[in-house]
């Protein structure tokens, strides 16, 4: 079987698909791809610690620096020190980043509709759970 036979060939290349539709999508609110994950983490529970925010969107703590900094930039987040411990910092919404909550919705459901278009139902929960085991076979 040739490499560009495998489900690994396939699936990389769907991702990379998915991620330029996100950026294009996401580039109309001035986010870029990642930034809208913290911001859903964010909407599900405000003032989240850098490290709750790793392990959430599951990328290394530089990568999670570096986004938090570029969103405070744009005025979505902001950043305030924890009321107990002062060493740690946690990330809460700005006004701007709770308005784009719906927005933000509505494009991620324009994804998930481009990206299943020509998928039944029952296809698209069977997807669902199997990414979320390949998901959870990787590192």
């Amino acid at each position: 079987m040739s490499i560009v036979d495998t489900v690994s060939y396939a699936l990389a290349q769907a991702c990379k698909a998915h991620r330029n539709l996100i950026a294009a999508l996401l580039d109309v609110h001035g986010l870029h791809p990642g930034q809208e994950q913290v911001l859903m983490h964010l909407w599900q529970e405000d003032g989240l610690t850098h490290s709750e925010l790793v392990e959430r969107c599951r990328v290394e703590a530089p990568t999670v620096s570096k986004t938090v900094q570029r969103m405070e930039a744009l005025g979505v987040v902001a950043r305030q020190a924890d009321e107990r411990d002062a060493r740690v910092s946690r990330v809460y919404l700005t006004e701007q980043g709770r308005q784009l909550r719906e927005p933000i919705e509505r494009l991620w459901e324009q994804l998930d509709a481009i990206s299943m278009a020509g998928l039944s139902e029952h296809e698209r929960v069977l997807l669902r759970r199997l990414l979320i085991t390949v998901r959870g076979n990787l590192p």
